[in-house]
């Protein structure tokens, strides 16, 4: 919604453009006209519009040409005033002050306009029948109103009328010459409706009509009102209404009534609450809300916010088979402006034999786009109509922030669901392997994705002591002189070398040395291709000895080349060194402990198997 409206009055000398606001101001007619009305500021809460309206008179006999285009300019609507007994002052709308103003204004943004026929108390025929042609000629023109500054006759709609232009203007609604919705507002209506249909079956039923009247109008429809409703809607067309619900068609027919009717406020406030603005494009506050986050912080979504996710999916998975087809995935980004997820996503989370998204790879790109770019996850919520559904202030209230790294540390525990791991190595070395073994995939599955379809990130869930928590791989470039801060800020390392080449190991111990031996990560040493022949490194030292001299877990041997699924071992530890950072690398070689956090990991795997099981069968 604006925060002010201006509303400029032009037209020939002697049509009573000063006298219509003297009238408006002191609700009577002046005894005493001067040349031009001083600008008049009406507060915001004695306009029905509760909105401040500046009105500015225009004089030819006190302004200069060059001050009428600084007005014209300025202007949020203008009233062209004319006299209805004096038809010179009529032949000047079209002659000269239309295109004055179009001369002066954008063609894309064009100012809305009022003729305002005033001194109707001096005639007994209406203007109407030589001003009706000129609203056909002329998108612009919002409206005609007949009135007399003399009698106060439509004075207060005069300029309700005009705040209205601003406020709820036609334009980017309606095209009158085709008497129909514009495409853009089709569309916004249409992802409107689609938010609204909670269940996706295409029909707004009477609670989700309900919900709807309550989010963007504060109450509810009263049983009767909703049949006279569906009624209007089922006597205009046949495919309106469907199971006693409003189709698509219904609700756009509606929203075409309301407008043909002059009710614009109607499809304005719901276009409005659903984050629309003048133009029909989303607004930067609606899909970028302030959220701040301090150095040394991460971003989760919160349990709120998964529910969420987890009922939007629930919505698109037409199928009940804990996964999203191709099909289903367009058609739940179908209230998005472009497709957001591409083909790497794929290859980034969990996938079925068919390599469409599973629910826990669903939940797990959310996670992953929210810790890596959170204005990127508002913006997405924002298109999913998150905090409309959630009838929250703004999607902002879907984020968690942590707490400062270093607090954790201090306390020796954290809060945190989601934890980063970089993986570093040589070229060759067995990363990508690594990040897609997370994944479940084994070198054959592997062998089968396309080169342009690579993800250098891998997320998943893992259990550490009964907890489920997110780790996220990253697959850093290997290019030793370019690593930036970003590429080396994580929670745990993973340095990966390939036992098979003797040239792969001198990296990560380089690596080791130049960042993180002196720093508080943890860090892993992966020997990985375990399958194949192990060579003697060409390093210094064996990378046995390496882990010794340096207080380092043993390498973890590791394969992908499997006939099964990968083992998921080696992540279960790599997250709870990142959870517990501060523990030395004493009690991390205690095979009791990696026991005790394996075994609570197994459990509930299965136990959260089993509860995802059982409320797929309540649903």
């Amino acid at each position: 919604m604006r925060k002010d409206v201006r509303i400029l009055l032009v037209g020939e000398p002697k049509v009573g453009k000063t006298s219509l606001i003297m009238s408006l101001v002191s609700e009577e007619f002046p005894d005493e006209v001067p040349l031009r009305a001083e600008e008049i500021t009406i507060p915001a809460d004695v306009t029905p519009e509760r909105v401040p309206t500046h009105i500015v008179d225009y004089s030819e006999a006190e302004q200069s040409d060059e001050q009428l285009y600084q007005e014209i300019s300025k202007a949020n609507v203008i009233c062209i005033v004319y006299s209805v007994n004096n038809k010179k002052s009529i032949e000047k709308v079209t002659s000269h002050w239309i295109p004055l103003i179009n001369e002066r204004t954008d063609k894309d943004s064009r100012v809305p306009l009022i003729l305002v026929g005033n001194k109707s108390d001096l005639v007994e025929h209406s203007s109407m029948e030589t001003i009706l042609p000129i609203m056909n000629q002329y998108s612009e023109i919002e409206t005609c109103v007949e009135c007399s500054a003399k009698n106060l006759k439509n004075i207060s709609e005069l300029f309700y009328y005009a705040q209205k232009a601003v406020l709820h203007p036609t334009g980017p609604l309606y095209s009158p010459e085709e008497k129909e919705m514009k495409p853009s507002c089709i569309k916004a209506l249409t992802r409107i409706f689609k938010i609204s249909d909670l269940d996706n079956d295409g029909i707004l039923n009477d609670n989700e009509l309900n919900f709807f009247q309550r989010t963007c109008f504060n109450i509810p429809l009263a049983p009767q009102a909703l049949e006279d409703v569906k009624n209007v809607v089922r006597k205009n067309m046949s495919d309106g209404v469907k199971d006693d619900g409003l189709t698509l068609k219904g609700f756009l027919f509606l929203h075409t009534l309301f407008i043909q009717r002059g009710r614009h406020e109607t499809t304005w406030t719901v276009l409005r609450r659903f984050g629309y603005d003048d133009d029909l494009e989303l607004t930067q506050e609606y899909l970028f809300p302030l959220i701040k986050i301090p150095p040394d912080c991460t971003t989760e979504l919160n349990h709120n916010a998964y529910l969420f996710l987890q009922s939007v999916f629930d919505k698109h998975d037409k199928d009940r088979d804990c996964a999203l087809s191709p099909d289903e995935l367009k058609d739940l980004f179908k209230v998005f402006p472009y497709m957001p997820w591409g083909p790497d996503v794929n290859n980034t989370v969990c996938t079925n034999e068919q390599g469409w998204i599973t629910y826990q790879g669903y939940l797990s790109q959310w996670t992953l786009t929210t810790y890596l770019d959170v204005q990127r996850c508002l913006e997405y919520l924002g298109y999913l109509g998150y905090s409309i559904i959630q009838e929250q202030e703004s999607q902002a209230a879907a984020m968690t922030v942590t707490r400062n790294k270093r607090i954790d540390l201090q306390k020796k525990q954290t809060q945190r669901s989601v934890f980063r791991c970089n993986v570093l190595g040589a070229r060759g070395s067995g990363k990508s392997g690594f990040l897609q073994a997370f994944l479940g995939r084994n070198l054959a599955r592997q062998k089968r994705i396309r080169e342009d379809h690579k993800s250098y990130y891998a997320i998943s869930t893992t259990y550490v002591y009964g907890q489920e928590k997110y780790l996220l791989l990253h697959e850093v470039l290997p290019d030793f002189e370019f690593l930036s801060e970003s590429d080396l800020a994580c929670d745990v390392v993973c340095l990966v070398y390939d036992i098979s080449n003797p040239c792969s190991f001198e990296y990560c111990a380089k690596v080791y040395k130049k960042h993180y031996m002196d720093s508080k990560t943890p860090c892993v040493i992966i020997a990985a291709k375990s399958d194949l022949h192990e060579t003697r490194q060409y390093y210094s030292l064996t990378p046995l000895d390496f882990c010794r001299k340096h207080k380092l877990h043993p390498p973890q041997l590791f394969t992908c080349n499997s006939a099964e699924a990968p083992s998921k071992d080696i992540y279960t530890k790599l997250t709870t060194m990142a959870m517990y950072p501060h523990m030395t690398q004493a009690d991390l070689k205690n095979s009791t402990f990696w026991l005790r956090a394996s075994v609570g990991a197994t459990v509930f795997a299965v136990l959260g198997f089993a509860m995802y099981k059982a409320l797929l069968k309540q649903r």
